[in-house]
């Protein structure tokens, strides 16, 4: 699926210095940066172990993924500037996309 977008994106944000808190930035921004990048790991392990998984089991995975992306996406949104926000935002917003469209097409009212 998208799991190597996934990784692509955990490898740009551990290579990608944080700036400091900008003015009108939360303090907690380092945080949840950090914390970002944990979460994106563990979904890509639970993507991951999902693949082989029934179709009931594959919806909820991908249903709580959007979750994620969700969350992650305001993380970025919030706590990034420039193009290192715009990147990881338009990122964030593919995979929901996708991930919408799979689950429309495959899980249904499941």
């Amino acid at each position: 699926m998208r799991t190597l977008a996934l990784a692509g994106l955990a490898l740009v944000l551990l290579a990608t210095p944080q700036p400091a808190p900008a003015q009108g930035r939360p303090a907690t921004c380092s945080r949840d940066l950090f914390q970002n990048e944990g979460a994106l790991r563990r979904q890509q392990t639970r993507l991951t172990a999902a693949a082989n998984a029934d179709l009931a089991t594959q919806c909820r995975t991908w249903r709580e993924h959007v979750g994620f992306l969700q969350s992650s996406r305001s993380v970025f949104a919030t706590c990034q500037s420039g193009a290192q926000r715009e990147q990881n935002v338009a990122m964030m917003d593919s995979e929901l996309a996708d991930y919408r469209t799979l689950l429309a097409s495959r899980c249904g009212k499941r």
